[in-house]
């Protein structure tokens, strides 16, 4: 214990610690100090642009990338504009900000995105100074001009510049500006002589804090803390003024920290992280000095030997120099409470125990009785977990883990699940943190870091993001899936390999794993200019709604086309055909038809319902006689002119001769059908075959209605009943009646009954009751209103519900009729 506190340093209440990350690997010796230099939060990358060693014209800056723990990552020599500054986006993506407003956009390895500009007035007026900044819309930009106005863009990626009103007065830069995230806001804090100014989108707001006074200077420094809780600024005259908020009101006098009257090279505020803590406390950086202030009079120094860059932290500030790699932050209240000399703190108490059972002291169960007598066994047990995971140390760690494994053996009902998740989230944070992969994450960052493992893609560190994924059992679809996802992208992308051989190792890799899209790979592919490699990827693809449209942007109609029909999905044959249809020429598009019959007939019937031209077009190039004379014949019956109708008909006649097909006959006398019927119809609306028929029977022309019956072979039952009807409207009784005879009727002989007796004729009704079938002899008395019949005829097939049915026909005063059928009803349902 005495050795862990050995590097503890006391301000007030609270104590801090400087803890070692790395021994930096970069051979830079005095390169920082003429360096422009960019660390990602989160432990990112580091970027540097070194000037050139040689002041020649020739000559050009270096452009170098390296991880948290100095390993280079790449390097490349700056061929673009004068850099103004340098910053990371929280995707560890490098933004280099230039003289004339131009923002380029490098992925981690150096390789160009993309690139956007401030506005036409930066580049005409040049940056003076810029910033990087983190907010909940993303990664923004804030610039300030050479005509003194500040432009925003809040989120580099969906790109919209906003530009602030103007400061009264300032000429210029500014002595010092901050960007300020408040309320979703964003906003700029700038000093401008002794006064203070705040912007946001519409107005410019004076703040006049209370403790700046003229004694206490100008302005000339201020810096906002990482979560923008707090802001630290710092005058001329020395002074120090952290608060809460530029808005409100300073809560904490200032305090005059400078022990000689000189500029800041940094200055850097964080959060202090002990819960009864109320104030934040300041680090301030002199040129070989760091200091730590707070809100007592007392503070902390640390001699600097070498020149130094800050990087604040959520929960401390990282210390870069050419050596090595620190990180300084107040030591929590829980390791406190355990490592603190002399402390009789439970966890404490519980880790001293552990020690004496290892060296199987019997001191070890004279600590445990003292925690168990006091009921502070428990306590312990938590104390030890929680100060596990502020432990940098591996040694540690294991050390506190250990004892609270020891204690947590002695309680009956204690949970395990926190014990068991620290241990797991320790072993991801110990192996991110090692030197070859450089990614220091503290305990209080891990659970703000939702996307490690994409921090480990990026870093191309594959096989340790996959182990991640199984050992934190992150679902595959946002785990492994997505690694293997960038992993793909990436072997796309390697000119070195043929497309035959990174096909089959993309496929031999990656399988079928649950939600991995071989059509995103093909898409990356295409991107690079390897269509053909696009294409064997594709092959592995199981969704053809995920090939056919990058086929299409491919340009790969015919096989876009051919995967389609393939599918058997006709949404997605008909979406490829309007495609080609937009693309192609008329010829080459029915071309490429034929080769796909599928595809033709689905056309087909799309065009029957929206495009019949269209359709007629694609029967007279296949020569398709037979069905182009069926269009005509179907086109005949949409007009209402006789002569187009006939026009249509004579087309479909001359189609049908072609086709060698019989059935032109018939459609010929159709013809001549309408030619004699056309001056006693209305000729401009078309007849239909049986209103034909009707016509020609009502007015007396029988022959050429049997005619017409004979050639079209017209359903018996149906010309039966169209003749029935006819006669009967007409009253031509006696015709009737020899029509009745000229054969068995298909139709039986009831009909003739209800025919006559909706024309009132029950004389002639009669004449055809006797013919007609015995079940349907009761319909026929009972439709002449012959209730002695019907009962006769119900009796004498013995149906009671027949009975049943002249029953409730009968009127009540025909009781030796309904005591008749009531007789007969009782024998038909005893038998």
């Amino acid at each position: 214990m005495t050795f862990i506190t050995a590097n503890w340093n006391p301000l007030g209440d609270a104590f801090y610690r400087k803890t070692e990350l790395y021994d930096m690997c970069w051979d830079l010796k005095d390169a920082l100090r003429d360096c422009l230099v960019a660390a990602a939060p989160y432990g990112g990358p580091i970027a540097l642009l070194r000037k050139p060693l040689r002041c020649s014209p020739s000559s050009r800056p270096q452009l170098e990338i390296y991880s948290a723990s100095g390993f280079a990552i790449t390097s490349f020599p700056w061929k673009s504009g004068p850099l103004v500054h340098l910053g990371w986006t929280i995707t560890d993506e490098l933004l280099c900000i230039q003289e004339d407003g131009s923002v380029l956009i490098y992925d981690l390895f150096g390789s160009f995105k993309r690139h956007f500009s401030m506005g036409q007035e930066v580049v005409q007026n040049h940056v003076l100074e810029a910033k990087v900044f983190h907010s909940p819309f993303g990664t923004g930009v804030a610039i300030i001009s050479g005509s003194s106005h500040f432009t925003l863009a809040t989120n580099v990626d969906e790109l919209k510049l906003r530009r602030l009103p103007e400061v009264p007065g300032l000429q210029g830069k500014p002595l010092c500006w901050a960007v300020l995230v408040q309320d979703r806001q964003i906003k700029v804090l700038l000093s401008s002589g002794p006064e203070l100014y705040i912007l946001d989108d519409t107005s410019c707001s004076e703040v006049h804090p209370p403790w700046l006074s003229p004694q206490a200077g100008s302005i000339i420094h201020m810096s906002v803390s990482f979560s923008y809780k707090y802001l630290a600024l710092f005058t001329d005259t020395g002074h120090l003024g952290p608060v809460d908020s530029p808005l409100d009101s300073y809560q904490i006098p200032p305090q005059s920290v400078c022990p000689y009257i000189c500029l800041p090279n940094s200055l850097y505020l964080y959060r202090c992280r002990r819960p009864n803590s109320q104030q934040p406390s300041v680090v301030l950086l002199w040129d070989r000095l760091l200091m730590v202030a707070g809100v007592c009079n007392d503070t902390i120094q640390f001699p600097i030997e070498d020149q130094c860059v800050l990087v604040g932290e959520m929960d401390g500030v990282r210390i870069l120099s050419t050596r090595s790699h620190e990180l300084l932050q107040e030591v929590p209240l829980v390791c406190q409470d355990i490592f603190k000399i002399a402390s009789m703190a439970p966890g404490a108490l519980l880790l001293e125990a552990h020690r004496e059972y290892e060296k199987s002291s019997q001191k070890a169960d004279e600590y445990l009785r003292e925690l168990k007598e006091q009921s502070m066994l428990e306590e312990a047990v938590k104390q030890c977990v929680g100060a596990a995971r502020y432990e940098y140390d591996p040694q540690t760690q294991k050390s506190l883990l250990r004892a609270a494994s020891f204690g947590k053996c002695f309680l009956a009902d204690f949970s395990a699940d926190p014990f068991v998740e620290t241990c797991r989230e320790l072993r991801v944070l110990n192996a991110v943190r090692v030197s070859s992969v450089g990614l220091p994450l503290t305990y209080p960052q891990y659970p703000r870091m939702h996307v490690l493992t994409d921090r480990l893609v990026y870093r191309q560190l594959y096989p340790l993001a996959i182990k991640v994924c199984h050992y934190l059992k992150i679902p595959d679809y946002h785990g492994v899936s997505r690694v293997l996802r960038h992993w793909a992208s990436c072997k796309v992308q390697q000119k070195d390999l043929s497309d035959e051989a990174i096909a089959k190792a993309v496929c031999a890799k990656v399988g079928d794993s649950p939600g991995f899209s071989y059509s995103h790979i093909a898409a990356k592919a295409y991107e690079c200019g390897r269509a053909e490699l696009a294409i064997k990827l594709l092959d592995f693809e199981a969704r053809s709604g995920e090939q056919v449209p990058l086929l299409l942007k491919m340009k790969r109609s015919h096989l876009a086309l051919s995967k389609a029909v393939e599918s058997g999905d006709t949404d997605l044959v008909y979406m490829v055909v309007t495609h080609l249809k937009n693309e192609m020429n008329r010829g080459d598009f029915f071309m490429t038809l034929r080769n796909q019959p599928v595809a033709l007939s689905l056309y087909k019937q799309f065009c029957k319902l929206q495009e019949q031209e269209t359709l007629k077009d694609l029967y007279n190039q296949d020569d398709d006689h037979q069905e182009l004379a069926n269009y005509y014949v179907a086109a005949s019956y949409r007009e209402k002119r006789m002569d187009i109708r006939l026009s249509l008909l004579q087309s479909a006649v001359d189609e049908y001769n072609k086709a060698k097909n019989d059935f032109a006959a018939k459609v010929n006398l159709w013809k001549n059908s309408f030619n004699t019927l056309s001056t006693l119809i209305n000729p401009l609306r078309p007849p239909r075959l049986f209103v034909c028929l009707f016509f020609l029977l009502s007015s007396g022309f029988h022959k050429q209605a049997e005619q017409l019956y004979r050639d079209f072979k017209v359903p018996e039952k149906r010309y039966w009943w169209l003749k029935l009807k006819s006669l009967a409207k007409k009253e031509e009784w006696e015709e009737l009646e020899k029509f009745s005879k000229t054969k068995k009727s298909p139709i039986g002989y009831l009909p003739f009954v209800e025919v006559c007796m909706k024309r009132n004729n029950k004389y002639e009704a009669k004449k055809y009751v006797s013919r007609v079938m015995p079940e349907q002899k009761v319909r026929a008395h009972l439709a002449i209103s012959d209730l002695e019949g019907a009962a006769d005829a119900a009796i004498e097939r013995r149906n009671e519900s027949e009975i049943g049915i002249v029953l409730s026909r009968c009127a009540a005063s025909d009781h030796l009729l309904i005591e008749r059928l009531n007789r007969a009803r009782t024998s038909t349902v005893k038998k």
